[in-house]
């Protein structure tokens, strides 16, 4: 687990030691490089796999023609470096990159299809000059690219960047108002127009004196509308068995692994799989305590349960606090995040990360994807109401939309209420993507000026959801493509980013066991009725929990990863909100209404709308425009980078 950065342009090349030094608490271990004329390549090392000199990088394989920096973690590699070895390749580490780079020797971009595992790597074929960088299956591991004026640069974090003189930091208007309606961008729009995400399950084939961007889909999640017909029993055997062996493979490790452990099903699925695969071992698990502030974002308090949890399984449990600056911790979060991503769920990683690396603890498995896979969100609950939605005349529908506006918002609840009946007048596949927007484009496009409205026209963020349903022809299940749409947009765009990104801030790999490409292929099969039975989310995975785990912790109220927005929005943030939000600062920037904004500021204090989350999304977007858009010495010296950010010295 590691940081990459590379560069291709003569003007470029002498940019990668500082481009490295931006990211090097990914990997504080060990840092190398690599160059030529018109190419350089910079890696940041996080000791997982063969923590000796053999497995620094960039590693070179033996006729010395081809180079790899990687990111990541390949659990099969044993399997796939016994394929090569029959082949008559020789191994000289036991690090799964050397496995990779003699792996794409042999089988090119094949490769690809054989791995099981998170990564982002390039590996750079010298006498051909051409370079191959690819991203892994789902997304786990973050990969950015940068490709203007002939420059191209990429990494594993958009900072990096911005210590190239060639860097262009022009907004993407249409990469802001998809963070206002979802929270976060979906695909591989950024909030930089030059700056996109190699999207999951990707790579980029280039030839370094003609480089032309073009990337290529090497794997979909496989929903096809086939589902196995065996009976329930057998169904959940079979899944059980394709989680243990998901666990099992990512133990593999070098150093020390812990658990992340909230006391929700997912998470305690993992380490109580793991108890059984190593029943006489110490598992060290932590979990985060919020002091009950979850409570008030209408979350149930986790500790109970992850102490139940803990005693249950006979583990080690260490109970982090939620203790958040967040007036000083905005800015920071907002940094290592590299985009404006509205949630307060990163902190709580970076504060568990932060004592699992101090306990000796470089590798942690948590349970993220479980709700995408299975169902575990309130919107696919929402998916019971559709039988009466789609049987709704439109002039009815039409009506209903107009007493909307009558229904006070200030509580959650209503809010969600209103977002459930806001689009019941559409057509059923505008219903559904609409539930992934926290404030519609109807109530947020206003916030912007009239000249930023026209710029983006009739843009609409809902139409990429609706364009990825063309993937996936065969399927037709309302609550299957819902899943596709969390596994190819929210669940790489918001939840895996954040962990990655605040984990990785601190030194600290997450593994997802249930993003395992075997336990996909099975769940993809399995009938959408075994999923969520009713309102009962994720009701097969609960079966397989039952054999492990107390059914008060699977039969539980639904808890999030929380934190007080809203309290902090109408109270802690108020001097911040002043600073960063004052009229004089949006007329400068020349994006929101001053007067918009400020009366939904105030409404929100007054509890009349539920905006906490928007208003938190407008901070984080100036907060980022300010670190990584602004012009400041701060962002082009190592010297004087902000105080939070890890510097190494220059290595060439």
């Amino acid at each position: 687990m590691c940081g990459i950065v590379g560069c291709i342009g003569p003007n470029e090349t002498g940019y990668i030691g500082k481009m490295a030094s931006a990211i090097a608490y990914r990997g504080p271990d060990d840092a190398g490089f690599y160059h030529d004329e018109d190419l350089a390549l910079g890696h940041r090392r996080l000791s997982i796999l063969d923590l000796s000199e053999n497995g620094h990088q960039p590693m070179f394989s033996a006729d010395g023609n081809y180079v790899i920096i990687f990111n990541g973690e390949i659990y099969n590699h044993p399997d796939i470096r016994k394929e090569l070895v029959n082949l008559g390749y020789q191994f000289h580490s036991t690090s799964d990159t050397e496995t990779l780079l003699y792996g794409y020797i042999h089988y090119k971009e094949e490769i690809l299809n054989k791995l099981n595992g998170i990564f982002a790597f390039a590996i750079y074929d010298i006498s051909n000059k051409e370079i191959f960088i690819a991203r892994d299956h789902f997304g786990i591991k973050p990969l950015y690219y940068y490709f203007h004026k002939g420059a191209f640069l990429f990494g594993s974090e958009i900072k990096s960047f911005l210590f190239s003189d060639e860097f262009n930091k022009e907004v993407d208007e249409k990469g802001l108002i998809n963070y206002l309606n979802f929270l976060w961008s979906p695909g591989e729009t950024t909030a930089l127009k030059y700056t996109k995400k190699l999207l999951p399950g990707h790579y980029l084939k280039l030839s370094v004196n003609n480089i032309a961007v073009n990337p290529v889909k090497y794997y979909n999640i496989p929903f096809s509308g086939h589902y196995i017909k065996d009976n329930e029993e057998k169904i959940i055997d079979n899944l059980e068995e394709k989680l243990l062996q998901a666990v099992s493979r990512q133990l593999l490790s070098d150093v020390p692994v812990g658990f992340f452990l909230s006391g929700g099903l997912d998470s305690s699925l993992m380490v109580a799989m793991a108890r059984k695969l190593h029943p006489s071992i110490a598992i060290q698990a932590f979990t985060i305590n919020t002091n009950n502030l979850a409570v008030s974002e209408g979350f149930a308090d986790d500790l109970h349960y992850a102490k139940l949890v803990a005693e249950h399984l006979k583990i080690k449990l260490e109970v982090v606090n939620a203790e958040v600056d967040i007036v000083k911790d905005f800015d920071k979060m907002i940094w290592h995040l590299d985009e404006p991503q509205a949630d307060a769920a990163p902190l709580n990683v970076l504060n568990i990360c932060k004592r699992a690396k101090k306990m000796g603890y470089k590798v942690l498995i948590g349970g993220t994807a479980g709700d995408d896979l299975f169902s575990g969100y309130r919107r696919h609950q929402a998916l019971n109401y559709e039988k009466y939605f789609s049987r709704v005349p439109t002039p009815i529908g039409k009506g209903i939309k107009g007493l909307l506006d009558m229904l006070p918002t200030g509580n959650p609840k209503f809010r969600r209420a209103k977002k459930l009946l806001i689009d019941i007048d559409k057509p059923q596949i505008d219903r559904l993507a609409g539930y992934f927007s926290w404030m519609p484009l109807l109530l947020n496009k206003p916030l912007f000026t009239k000249e930023f409205q026209q710029l983006i026209g009739n843009y609409d963020p809902a139409d990429y959801l609706k364009e990825l349903l063309i993937t996936i022809p065969g399927e037709k299940n309302i609550l299957n493509r819902m899943l596709y749409w969390e596994m190819r947009s929210f669940l790489p765009d918001h939840n895996l980013n954040y962990t990655d990104k605040l984990a990785m801030a601190e030194g600290v790999e997450v593994r997802v066991p249930f993003l395992d490409t075997g336990l996909v292929a099975y769940a993809c099969t399995i009938p959408p009725r075994l999923k969520m039975k009713g309102k009962e989310t994720k009701y097969l995975l609960k079966k397989v929990a039952e054999r492990y785990l107390p059914r008060e912790v699977i039969y539980r109220p639904k808890s999030g990863f929380g934190a007080p927005v809203r309290e902090w929005i109408t109270h802690d943030l108020d001097e911040k909100i002043k600073e960063y939000l004052s009229p004089d600062v949006l007329k400068r920037r020349g994006i929101f209404n001053p007067e918009k904004v400020w009366e939904l500021i105030h409404n929100n204090k007054e509890g009349k709308v539920d905006a906490s989350y928007t208003v938190w999304c407008l901070m984080a977007i100036e907060s980022w425009m300010r670190q990584f858009v602004d012009d400041k010495e701060i962002q082009k010296s190592t010297t004087n980078s902000p105080g939070w950010i890890t510097q190494a010295p220059d290595e060439v």
